[in-house]
């Protein structure tokens, strides 16, 4: 690995390949790495400016004699010397400290301005824990899981039974059914925001799971992307299987998704992130808590006057856990099932 990363072919060129694959890993992860380790400060941490990248708090010492830490603080002694001392207690402008390794000796008065606070790094795990305790977080991830497994399998099975009609059976106006299929995609979602609203409300499935995995269940761009990839499987392994009387359930279920299971992984990815992320739609169709997806349910941090910061960005963290893993399983697929749906 050293030996990779330090050759070079001698000019000019690698630095400035170093330079830019350097930048678009900042570019890229920066931002993510600022939200993980800002998902670890406190509330009061959050609003300090400048901001900075590492979780810092003050100083806690647990001294002998007192029931809760004290914080500690950087003062100079009258010889000029600076000491880390604690404060007792505060009365106006100044601070009585004590040194916490002789915590009876006399304290010491200080102007709080000439007083520094003594910061060290902190992870605020409670982030994390508080909200299981404080909110329905484990209802509101249960349901995104729900509904994120049962419209991704959905999904897989309605778009892949559509692409093999589309691409293996002859028939008149298949083109023109496929082409009509696609240009759904230039239709903006909050053109049949209402219309599926009205139906959602019609079928008695508004409030419900239901109403949130059936509509957007059938994607043009999953129909798209599996009918190109089955164009390449040879239309001979399904004439041979017909001879052998094999039905079209089993030419279906039994060579061609095998065959179609790179395009299949990268639609799956596709429809996780498109149901874990979802917002608008799950916001419009439910409208009480004990059904709200895990996006719905981190808008409940937010209220009209304050924002809990720390506990929306450590759950926002949490959502992405999924999200992520899932792609680190699957990536493999994505360069194949792209590549292979644009051969024809």
């Amino acid at each position: 690995m050293i030996r990779f990363l330090a050759r070079r072919r001698g000019n000019w060129t690698d630095w400035v390949s170093w330079i830019w694959l350097i930048f678009g890993l900042l570019a890229m992860f920066g931002p993510v790495l600022w939200l993980v380790l800002s998902s670890f400060k406190t509330q009061s941490a959050l609003q300090e400016f400048p901001p900075g990248l590492w979780p810092t708090g003050p100083k806690q010492v647990q001294v002998a004699g007192y029931e809760k830490p004290l914080p500690a603080f950087v003062i100079k002694l009258p010889d000029g010397a600076s000491v880390e001392r604690v404060m007792v207690r505060r009365i106006g402008l100044e601070g009585h400290f004590i040194d916490p390794a002789a915590p009876d000796a006399p304290m010491r008065r200080v102007k709080l301005s000439e007083a520094t606070p003594v910061r060290e790094v902190h992870f605020a795990i409670e982030n994390y824990l508080e909200p299981l305790g404080k909110f329905s977080f484990g209802k509101y991830l249960s349901n995104s899981v729900i509904v994120t497994v049962t419209a991704t399998a959905i999904t897989l099975l309605i778009n892949a039974m559509c692409a093999f009609a589309l691409s293996k059976y002859e028939f008149r106006g298949r083109n023109g059914i496929f082409v009509f299929i696609v240009s759904t995609l230039m239709i903006p979602i909050t053109v049949i925001l209402v219309p599926a609203f009205l139906v959602i409300t019609r079928l008695d499935m508004g409030n419900s799971l239901w109403g949130v995995i059936l509509p957007p269940a059938a994607t043009p761009t999953g129909v798209f992307l599996l009918r190109q990839y089955m164009l390449t499987i040879p239309d001979e392994l399904m004439d041979a299987a017909r001879m052998d009387h094999a039905s079209e359930w089993r030419l279906f279920w039994r060579i061609v998704l095998p065959l179609a299971a790179p395009a299949l992984a990268v639609l799956a990815i596709f429809s996780v992130v498109w149901r874990w992320n979802d917002f608008l739609w799950p916001l419009i169709v439910l409208n009480r808590e004990e059904v709200f997806t895990l996006q719905l349910g981190l808008a409940s941090f937010q209220g009209e006057l304050q924002t809990q910061w720390h506990y929306l960005l450590a759950m926002t963290v949490v959502t992405l856990l999924p999200v992520t893993l899932v792609f680190a399983f699957l990536q493999k697929y994505i360069t194949t099932g792209i590549a292979s749906a644009g051969m024809k």
